[in-house]
């Protein structure tokens, strides 16, 4: 087994495809083409994805859109815990400053879990929580203010989730097309999946280790 996983050893910068008609209204929030696929390039490190990850932006903000697939468990998750739930985190600097190992404001940490919020912890949640060791920490999105959706799926589940300019902090297409961005996905029951490095990484807190997002304008 390699220290230093074969990932690590290269950056990518991943081009973002627009959009324009996201979010939607009504149970296809997204439904996102095939050509925003974001490819980690698992297999040169000898492990298998367990779930499809899809971005796309617009002027009005960033589309994510997650399926898991292959389970036979409900997931399980906690609000107040969203690291270690079942679900997505995702990391965006608006800055793309990834000469540094600690956040800056533009750099935004979001969880969304398919189960642990409302009273009895069975709703689906989201959470911008601050980054840790940040030399400045970003504002945090005020409740409600990210639309998303759990769709059930036999197997598994799929989220759709839309960031809006307005909870993405520096969010200027125009002067910065180019995105600092990672994820992790996290399961109970298949593990954890993420952009390249795993958790022996401090990739939740040093946007160093994080790749690029080119936001690419409709031709």
């Amino acid at each position: 087994m390699n220290l230093i996983p074969n990932r690590f050893l290269f950056r990518v910068a991943y081009p973002c495809r627009y959009v324009a008609e996201v979010p939607r209204d009504g149970d296809d929030l997204l439904d996102l083409p095939d050509e925003c696929r974001i490819d980690n390039y698992t297999d040169m490190d000898g492990r298998r994805d367990f779930a499809e990850v899809r971005l796309a932006w617009n002027d009005e903000g960033v589309a994510l859109q997650v399926e898991v697939r292959g389970k036979e468990q409900p997931p399980v998750g906690d609000a107040a815990r969203p690291r270690h739930s079942d679900g997505v985190s995702l990391w965006i600097d608006t800055r793309d400053a990834r000469t540094g190992h600690r956040a800056s404001r533009h750099c935004q940490q979001f969880h969304f879990l398919p189960t642990g919020g409302g009273p009895e912890k069975e709703d689906p949640a989201f959470a911008q929580t601050k980054i840790n060791r940040a030399a400045q920490d970003a504002p945090l999105a005020p409740p409600g203010s990210v639309p998303f959706q759990f769709l059930r799926r036999t197997g598994g589940w799929r989220l759709e989730a839309f960031l809006p300019a307005a909870v993405l902090n520096g969010f200027d297409p125009e002067q910065n097309p180019r995105l600092g961005f990672y994820y992790a996905i996290r399961d109970a029951e298949l593990g954890e999946q993420t952009l390249a490095v795993g958790p022996d990484f401090p990739y939740a807190e040093d946007p160093s280790l994080w790749s690029v997002l080119e936001l690419k304008r409709a031709e």
